[in-house]
């Protein structure tokens, strides 16, 4: 498929894709006319690079990872190592912090919008002049 295609299914622009060739993220086969040319594969591997951008990971962290992702056919990579295991292990620490922190944050407003809620209520309900 080509770049358009590409970026149509993945739902990423083609100028991303382009910068995901230059950081080795993505590679393309050329036509002889020098068109970028992608398999089936490169929608996965678009949607994990994005995946990883969103979990906080660099361009360069992402690149040391996708060799050592599952292919495709769920075969396992042979190009981990001890320290890249180490360096995931440390970003999916990082990542549960600040979920942690989120839902911390997260209650702290749903406490934040009760309570000013029941404000509302009782400042409405003592502007209603009473009935005689």
């Amino acid at each position: 498929m080509r770049i358009g295609e590409l970026a149509r299914r993945s739902g990423v622009s083609e100028r991303s894709l382009r910068y995901y060739e230059t950081q080795g993220l993505l590679r393309a086969e050329r036509t002889p006319g020098g068109q970028r040319q992608y398999g089936e594969w490169a929608v996965d591997r678009v949607v994990r690079v994005q995946a990883l951008y969103a979990a906080g990971l660099n361009s360069k962290k992402i690149a040391r990872l996708l060799p050592c992702m599952r292919d495709a056919d769920g075969g396992p990579s042979e190009k981990a190592t001890p320290l890249l295991v180490t360096e995931l292990t440390t970003e999916r620490d990082r990542i549960n912090r600040m979920i942690t922190d989120l839902v911390r944050s997260r209650e702290v407003l749903d406490e934040a919008i009760t309570t000013a809620s029941a404000g509302m209520e009782t400042s409405a309900a003592s502007a209603v002049p009473a009935l005689r």
